[in-house]
């Protein structure tokens, strides 16, 4: 069954979509994953430096996560940085006169909504 032909089935019949065998498998595994997590809560309050170990790994997976976004971001700029750089001196004024039409008409249209 293609994409087209699942969605055409949910259309003509949206309760069809739910069929009773799905969603026993999906409560069963809804109570699996239930038990593991109150069977994992349990061995980590038995242990508490392991508990805090995972909260400090945790913690620092998130720094990073977070460092690598930013690093993601900057990359971004600098492409589009040396994008620019490599774009003909003509053509970059006629950019830069565009984008400042643009961001002129935008703004306009943010202060006339707050008006």
């Amino acid at each position: 069954m293609n994409d087209d032909e699942g969605l055409i089935s949910v259309v003509k019949d949206p309760l069809g979509a739910l069929k009773i065998e799905d969603l026993v498998v999906e409560a069963a595994r809804d109570m699996v994953k239930d038990e593991i997590k109150r069977y994992i809560r349990k061995k980590l309050d038995e242990d508490p430096k392991l508990k805090n170990d995972i909260r400090v790994a945790v913690a620092e997976l998130m720094d990073a996560k977070a460092r690598e976004a930013y690093a993601m971001v900057k990359l971004g700029k600098c492409g589009v940085n040396l994008g620019i750089a490599m774009v003909p001196p003509d053509l970059k004024e006629r950019m830069d006169r565009d984008i400042a039409n643009l961001l002129e008409r935008e703004m306009g249209q943010v202060v006339s909504r707050i008006e």
